[in-house]
C-alpha cells in the first residue's frame, strides 16, 4: 500500500510529494531545499531510491538533482529535455518499478511545456501526478515559453487532459505541483483534492470543446512573474543543493552603505510596522506574504540583498524562500527593530482605508496608484487612477506620478511593498490597507468598469 505525503510551499503555492511503502519511496518535483524532504523520509523511515521531474520548471529552481546526488537515487527526467547533467532519461510509456507495489508510468502530457510528463503510480488506489497540467479546476499556463507558443500548447493542454481522464482510472487521485496560488496556474481554485471523475464533471478544459477552452485560457492569462525568465535555464544547467547559512550581521553603518550603493535591504516585518517607521531607503517585502514571488518579480536580477527581520528565524525563512528561486546573493542580515538598523531619523508613512479616500478627494487633489496586475486593473479601478503593475513599478518609477501619491492594491500587502518603493524614492505616500473588492465601491468613489 503505498503513502503519499505532501510537501507544501505555500508561498510558491506549489506541492511535492514523497511516496513510500514503508521502506523505499520516489519523489515528485522536490523544491531546491531538500533537507525538508530528507527530514520526511527520516521520519517515515524510508530510503528514497527515484526522483521524477514532470518538467523543466519555470516558477522554482529544483532540487530534484541535488537529491539524487544527496541519496544515490535514479533521476527521471524527459529524455527530450535539453539538459547538462546525467539524468536517467525517461519516455512516455515507460514503466519504473520502484518497489513490488510501487509502479509509476509516464504519460506524455504537454501543454505546460512541450515535454511534460504526468507519472501515474499503478495499482489498487491509483494516483496521477499532474505537475503542471491538469490542475485542480484549471491547467498550467501555456504561455511560459513564450506568446509565439501560447495557443499550441493550449491546444496540447486540451488533448493532454482528455488523454489522462481516458486512460487512468477516474478515480485517480490528482495531485499537481502547482495550482495553489502559483502564477504557473492559469486560473486559481480552492480545491484542495481531486480525482480524475471529479476533474473531468468540473474542470473547463475537459467540459469545454477545444476552442471555447483555448480563447478563454488565452483571453484569461495576466502577467506572470519576471524572475521565471532564469528559472528554466538553471533548471535545465542542474542546480546544486543550497548553502543556507545565515550571511553575516550589518551594523547600522554597513546598511547605510549598502543602501547608498543601490543594493537591495528589504524590511521582512508587517506593512503596519514598516509605515510606522523604517530605516530610509528600505524595501518592505513582508515575510508574511508571497515574499519571494514580489522581491524576485521586482529586483533587478543579480543585485545583492540583505535581509532585517526582527528574529533570525525571520532572517532564515526569507533566506530559505529566495533560494528557491534562485536568489543566492543573500550579503547580509541585521535582526531586532528599526532603531538598531539606523543612526538616522526614521522615516513613516500612513495608512488609510478606501473610505479616506474617498473623504480626502474632497477636499485636497491626490493622485492614486493603482498596483494590481492588468486583469485587476480592467475588471474594475478608481476612476482616474494611474496603473503600474506592482512588478514593474521597479524600472517604471519615473512613470509614477507626481505629488501625494495613495497607492492600493486588492487587500493591502502589494500597495506597502509599492509604497517603500515610492518613499525610497523620495515621493510622498500613503498606503490603503483596505480590500477593493469590499469596500471601494462602497463608499463613493467612482470605480470605472467594462459594464
Amino acid at each position: 500500500m503505498a503513502t503519499v505525503l505532501t510537501i507544501e510551499t505555500t508561498s510558491l503555492g506549489d506541492r511535492s510529494y514523497l511516496v513510500h511503502d514503508g521502506s523505499v519511496a520516489f519523489v515528485v518535483d522536490p523544491q531546491r531545499d531538500t533537507d525538508r524532504v530528507l527530514a520526511m523520509a527520516a521520519d517515515a523511515g524510508v530510503q528514497i531510491t527515484h526522483v521524477f521531474e514532470t518538467h523543466i520548471h519555470n516558477d522554482y529552481v529544483t532540487g530534484g538533482l541535488a537529491l539524487a546526488r544527496q541519496t544515490g537515487a535514479a533521476y527521471h527526467v524527459n529524455a527530450d529535455d535539453p539538459v547538462s547533467f546525467e539524468r536517467t532519461p525517461i519516455r512516455d510509456g515507460e514503466v519504473v518499478e520502484v518497489s513490488p507495489t510501487l509502479r509509476v508510468r509516464a504519460v506524455h502530457t504537454p501543454g505546460h511545456t512541450f515535454t511534460h510528463l504526468s507519472y501515474a503510480l499503478e495499482g489498487d488506489d491509483p494516483v496521477v501526478f499532474t505537475g503542471g497540467s491538469l490542475l485542480f479546476g484549471s491547467t498550467g499556463r501555456p504561455d511560459l515559453l513564450g506568446q509565439d507558443h501560447a495557443e499550441e500548447l493550449a491546444r496540447l493542454q486540451h488533448a493532454s487532459a482528455r488523454r489522462l481522464v481516458t486512460e487512468l482510472p477516474e478515480e485517480s487521485k490528482v495531485m499537481p505541483t502547482h495550482g495553489f496560488g502559483s502564477f504557473c496556474s492559469a486560473t486559481q481554485s480552492d480545491a484542495d483534492a481531486s480525482t480524475l471523475g471529479r476533474e473531468r464533471t468540473a474542470n473547463p478544459v475537459l467540459t469545454q470543446d477545444e476552442e471555447e477552452y483555448v480563447t478563454s485560457i488565452l483571453d484569461g492569462l495576466d502577467l506572470f512573474p519576471a524572475y521565471y525568465a532564469h528559472m528554466g535555464p538553471a533548471n535545465a544547467a542542474g542546480p546544486d543543493a543550497p548553502d543556507l547559512t545565515l550571511p553575516e550581521r550589518a551594523d547600522a553603518d554597513e546598511l547605510r552603505r549598502r543602501i547608498e550603493a543601490g543594493e537591495w535591504v528589504v524590511d521582512l516585518r508587517t506593512r503596519t510596522a514598516f509605515a510606522a517607521g523604517h530605516v530610509p531607503g528600505t524595501f518592505n517585502i513582508g515575510i508574511d506574504g508571497q515574499f519571494s514571488t514580489w522581491l524576485g518579480w521586482m529586483i533587478p536580477w543579480g543585485t545583492p540583498v540583505t535581509l532585517l527581520g526582527e528574529t533570525e528565524e525571520q532572517v532564515a525563512e526569507a533566506q530559505r524562500e529566495l533560494v528557491r528561486i534562485g536568489v543566492d546573493q543573500t550579503q547580509a542580515q541585521a535582526t531586532g527593530g528599526p532603531e538598531q538598523w539606523s543612526d538616522r531619523p526614521l522615516e513613516h508613512f500612513e495608512q488609510a482605508t478606501f473610505a479616506d479616500l474617498a473623504q480626502v478627494r474632497h477636499h485636497r487633489r491626490v493622485q492614486v496608484l493603482d498596483v494590481r496586475n492588468p486583469k485587476e486593473f480592467s475588471a474594475a479601478h478608481v476612476e482616474g487612477a494611474s496603473h503600474i503593475p506592482l512588478g514593474q513599478l521597479v524600472q517604471r518609477i519615473d512613470e509614477a506620478p507626481e505629488g501625494e501619491v495613495w497607492v492600493h492594491c486588492a487587500a493591502g500587502y502589494r500597495a506597502s511593498v509599492a509604497a517603500s518603493v515610492l518613499a525610497a524614492h523620495g515621493r510622498t505616500v500613503v498606503a490603503i490597507d483596505d480590500s477593493f473588492d469590499e469596500s471601494a465601491g462602497k463608499v463613493g468613489l467612482p470605480l470605472v468598469s467594462p459594464a
